[in-house]
């Protein structure tokens, strides 16, 4: 039927996920190969790339920007392949500085931070404008099996970079370091160029042919307006909300894990590395239920439910981690830290599926500027939980003394946090004011 509307099908998805795997492919190298280079084999201060990597989360706060730009100009492949273009020369001016900075700090740590920032911000234009493609483009029945396949095809990517990355590094050197980076980037930007490659246009002529999906060309606004308009809207705030607080309580974590399986149950360097794996194993669990759940005849529970449940059991996970100390060795510590990777990839792809729906929600014309903000909001979290994590640790240990009352109380408080997202994530539900529902034609959740 004309009237229809039919979206993209699943290898189109796909498509899009391998622009996804792209980025984090590139972002991966600057921020955890750099970053061990820099301190390991340059012997420079952690801190330098910890704040170089924070800078490259902060400076993505510009992302609603980016998503006006692509709602003015009503397309959003430029904004990612200008983005790609952004990532690729910010990957070059990292490597570069990387190699420079030991032996010229005057130099390098200047074209380090204008490389990071041009990383943050390709990252930014690409990664807003492709969930907004998603978002318009992916039936509702479709959108959570999109959404984990295009984060699985992201872990994908960091899996594979890094594994041939670190293949072809061995045995190190500057020259080496600058080839294997450039080529890997040169290769994964290429991959997304070919991915995104028509992909708009395609969805865009079925549309001009499809009477009931046009509608009348919204009144242009400036960039300020639109944002305190989309701000308006009370479930745009409450996911706003949402999600900076549940990313705080998910990025907390990172940097603490391992320390604390070494420092409170005695974890070898192997050993610790294996919970990492235990986690990150559990967060494709989660991520691969969520979308079989939601997706195709056998739906089984909402996104919003799986949303719900993940922040719910998330908190859960952490409280049974922070009481782990009291029964000591025996604590099933492994299965704890599996069940957490997969209540958070069930969260997290309930979360992203939510997102595409809500972006399409409110007054029309808006949906780059909702998705910018929520990624602004996530970058900003991410750019902080790590700080938030290890800083309470230090502290609470210095105060006290004790290593397990400095994680437990770091796990406490991200539990707390997860509970607090839960309920922002309910006030998603609310009504639309009533300016913004005057103008929306979508269903709610």
């Amino acid at each position: 039927m004309s009237g229809e509307r039919r979206g993209l099908d699943w290898f189109g998805i796909c498509r899009l996920g391998l622009v996804q795997a792209a980025l984090g492919s590139v972002v991966v190298l600057m921020t955890s190969t750099l970053n061990r280079v820099m301190v390991v084999e340059y012997s420079l201060p952690a801190m330098l790339p910890g704040l170089l990597v924070s800078l490259h989360y902060a400076i993505q706060v510009i992302r609603p920007r980016f998503g006006h730009g692509s709602d003015v100009g009503g397309r959003r492949t430029p904004w990612i392949v200008g983005g790609l273009a952004m990532l690729f020369v910010g990957s070059l001016l990292c490597t570069t500085a990387a190699v420079t900075i030991a032996a010229n700090p005057y130099l390098g740590v200047p074209l380090a931070i204008f490389g990071y920032c041009l990383v943050g911000l390709g990252v930014g234009a690409a990664g807003t404008s492709l969930l907004v493609l998603l978002a318009a483009q992916v039936d509702a029945p479709r959108r959570a099996a999109a959404a984990t396949i295009t984060w699985v095809l992201m872990i994908a990517g960091f899996v594979i970079t890094s594994s041939v990355a670190a293949r072809f590094l061995d045995p190190f050197s500057p020259h080496r370091l600058l080839l294997v980076t450039t080529v890997a980037a040169a290769i994964a930007c290429l991959v997304a160029l070919a991915a995104i490659a028509g992909v708009e246009s395609a969805a865009q002529a079925e549309k001009a042919g499809d009477v009931s999906a046009q509608r009348a060309p919204e009144p242009q606004f400036s960039f300020r307006a639109a944002l305190r308009q989309v701000w308006q809207e009370p479930r745009a705030r409450a996911f706003t909300l949402f999600v900076f607080i549940s990313m705080l309580a998910y990025s907390a974590q990172e940097l603490i894990l391992e320390p604390f399986a070494g420092l409170v149950f005695g974890y070898t360097v192997g050993a610790s590395a294996q919970l990492s794996a235990d986690l990150h194993s559990g967060a494709l669990l989660g991520m691969i239920t969520v979308g079989l759940a939601c997706s195709g005849p056998w739906r089984f529970g909402s996104l919003r439910a799986w949303t719900l449940g993940g922040c719910i059991a998330s908190a859960l996970a952490l409280l049974a981690m922070a009481g782990a100390d009291v029964v000591g060795p025996a604590w099933p510590l492994r299965a704890n830290v599996f069940m957490l990777g997969a209540a958070n990839g069930a969260f997290a792809v309930g979360a992203i599926g939510s997102m595409m729906e809500l972006a399409q929600q409110g007054r029309s014309g808006r949906a780059g500027v909702r998705m910018g903000l929520w990624g602004a909001a996530q970058a900003v979290a991410f750019a902080l939980g790590g700080l938030f994590g290890t800083s309470v640790v230090d502290v609470v240990r210095y105060a006290f003394g004790s290593p397990t009352l400095a994680f437990g109380t770091v796990f406490g408080v991200e539990a707390a946090l997860f509970l607090i997202a839960a309920v922002y994530a309910a006030q998603t539900n609310s009504p639309l004011n009533r300016g913004a529902a005057a103008n929306s034609t979508a269903v709610p959740i």
